[in-house]
C-alpha cells in the first residue's frame, strides 16, 4: 500500500473517531477484561456434550434469556392474519422478473395495520425460487426506481437528503436506495428478493408503541410494553415472520431456502428472526454492531448503555439493568449467532465502521462455532480475524471489507456466494 493510500486511511479513521461521542472507546489496549458465558455450559452447571441436548434444552434456556433480559418476549397470542396481492407483473424489468406487492394484514382485518411486501422472483430460473428478504429504512418504493412499486403511507423518518418531511415519503423517494439493493444482480444469481418498510409494522420513533403493532397486543389498560415485553427489534422481527407465513402459501417460493438479512439495526433484526424464528435457512448480518453481532462486554465503540440512551424502545427495558454492566447479563452476541445451529449465519464488518466493532463481531463468530461443531460442522474456519477482503467460509461466515458503514456490492457478492455454497439450489 502506498504512503498517500495509508496517510488518506488514517485521516478517514481519525475523522471518524473524532465525530463520535466523547467517552467512546476506538482503542483495543482498554477494552475490559472479561468473561464470556459458555454457550454450552447449562445454568444448572451441566456441559452440554451433544446436539440433541443443546436442542432440547440448552437453545431453549438461551432463547429465553434474550427474551427476558435483551429483546423482549414477543405476544403468544396467535391472530389469523390475511394476505392480499394487491399488484403483480410477471415481465418486470425486461423481462428479467416477476412482481409481487404482497399487502399483510398483521391482526388479520383489513381495516387494523398492515404492511406491504414487495417481491421479484427471477423469471429464467425454475420456480419455486430461493429468497432473500430484508427489511428496509424509508418504504419499498426506495430499493428500486419502479413507478409500479406503491410509495409508504407509514410514518418515516424525516431526511433532508431525501427531501422527506411531516414524516410522509414522496415521490422524490423512489430508488433513492438501489445502490444498497442490487436487484438485477441477486435476480441473475437465481435469486429472488423480498423486502419490507419496517415502519410499516412498528415506527422507528422513540418508543411511542402507540402507532404500531404494539398496542394490538396490550392487555386492557397497558399503554407500554412490560420490561420484559418485545421492544421495536423484536416487532419488525415479528413482521419478518409474518412475511414467512405468506411465503409457505406461495407456491413461486422455495419457502424452505429463505434467507433472512439485514444491516445495521435491521441487522440486528435479522439475527433475531433468525434465532426466534428457524424456518429461515440462512441468517445474514450486515454491520449489526452493539445488539447485534458484535460482543457487548468488549464495551468497543457503542456499547449497552449507549444503544439504550439513544434508542430506549429497540430493546426491553430490562436491558437497561446492563448499561455499564455488561458482565452482569446472562447472555452475549456469541450466544445469539449461535441459535442459528446448525443453520448457516454469515456476519460482515467495515473496516472503518469502529462504532459496530468489527473485531468484536469476528469473535462472535468465533465463540458461536463450539456449538456448530456438536453437529459436526466446522463453524468459523478463521481463529484469527480475518485480513480485510478475505472471507472466511464455514457454516458461520465472515469478512471485513474496506469503508464505512453501507451495504455495498462486495457485501451481496458474498452472501451470494455463501448462499450458493449452503442451498441445494442449482443456478
Amino acid at each position: 500500500m502506498s504512503g498517500k493510500a495509508t496517510f488518506f486511511i488514517f485521516l478517514c479513521i481519525i475523522s471518524f473517531v473524532l465525530a463520535q461521542p466523547e467517552g467512546i472507546n476506538y482503542d483495543e489496549a482498554k477494552v475490559p477484561v472479561f468473561e464470556l458465558p459458555d454457550p454450552l455450559v447449562m445454568l444448572d452447571g451441566p456441559k452440554v456434550q451433544d446436539s440433541q441436548t443443546w436442542i432440547d434444552k440448552r437453545r431453549p434456556e438461551i432463547l429465553s434469556l434474550f427474551e427476558e433480559f435483551v429483546y423482549g418476549k414477543a405476544p403468544e397470542k396467535k391472530i389469523k392474519i390475511t394476505f392480499e396481492i394487491v399488484e403483480s407483473d410477471p415481465l418486470t424489468l425486461n423481462g428479467l422478473a416477476t412482481r409481487k406487492q404482497v399487502r399483510v394484514y398483521l391482526i388479520g382485518k383489513k381495516e387494523g395495520p398492515f404492511m406491504d411486501v414487495l417481491i421479484y422472483l427471477p423469471n429464467k430460473v425454475e420456480k419455486p425460487a430461493p429468497l432473500f428478504v430484508g427489511l428496509n429504512f424509508y418504504g419499498n418504493q426506495t430499493v428500486i426506481d419502479d413507478p409500479a412499486v406503491l410509495i409508504t403511507k407509514s410514518w418515516v423518518r424525516n431526511s433532508d437528503q431525501y427531501g422527506i418531511t411531516d414524516h410522509q415519503a414522496t415521490q422524490a423517494t423512489r430508488g433513492v436506495s438501489a445502490r444498497r439493493w442490487p436487484i438485477k444482480t441477486i435476480l441473475e444469481s437465481g435469486y429472488g428478493l423480498a423486502t419490507i418498510y419496517y415502519g410499516d409494522i412498528d415506527p422507528d420513533d422513540e418508543g411511542k408503541f402507540d402507532n404500531g403493532i404494539h398496542p394490538y397486543f396490550y392487555q386492557e389498560g397497558q399503554t407500554q410494553p412490560a420490561p420484559d415485553e418485545w421492544g421495536a427489534i423484536a416487532a419488525w422481527a415479528w413482521g419478518l415472520s409474518r412475511a414467512m407465513d405468506y411465503f409457505e402459501k406461495d407456491e413461486d417460493i422455495a419457502h424452505e431456502q429463505v434467507i433472512v438479512l439485514g444491516h445495521s439495526r435491521l441487522g440486528k433484526t435479522a439475527l433475531w428472526a433468525g434465532a426466534v424464528d428457524e424456518r429461515f435457512a440462512i441468517v445474514i448480518s450486515n454491520n449489526s454492531g452493539c445488539g447485534g453481532a458484535a460482543l457487548s462486554r468488549r464495551a468497543f465503540g457503542e456499547t449497552v448503555k449507549r444503544i439504550n440512551t439513544s434508542f430506549p424502545h429497540w430493546f426491553c427495558d430490562n436491558f437497561n439493568q446492563y448499561n455499564d454492566n455488561e458482565n452482569a447479563c446472562p447472555v452475549d452476541q456469541h450466544m445469539l449467532i449461535a441459535l442459528m445451529a446448525p443453520r448457516p449465519v454469515y456476519v460482515a464488518s467495515a473496516e472503518e465502521d469502529l462504532w459496530a466493532d468489527p473485531r468484536g463481531e469476528f469473535l462472535s463468530t468465533k465463540y458461536a462455532s463450539p456449538v456448530y461443531e456438536l453437529f459436526g460442522l466446522q463453524g468459523m474456519p478463521a481463529q484469527e480475524m480475518p485480513d480485510v477482503s478475505q472471507p472466511a467460509f464455514g457454516t458461520i461466515g465472515y469478512h471485513v471489507r474496506p469503508g464505512k458503514h453501507d451495504v455495498t456490492d462486495y457485501d451481496w457478492d458474498q452472501y451470494i456466494k455463501f448462499a450458493n455454497k449452503h442451498l441445494s439450489h442449482t443456478k
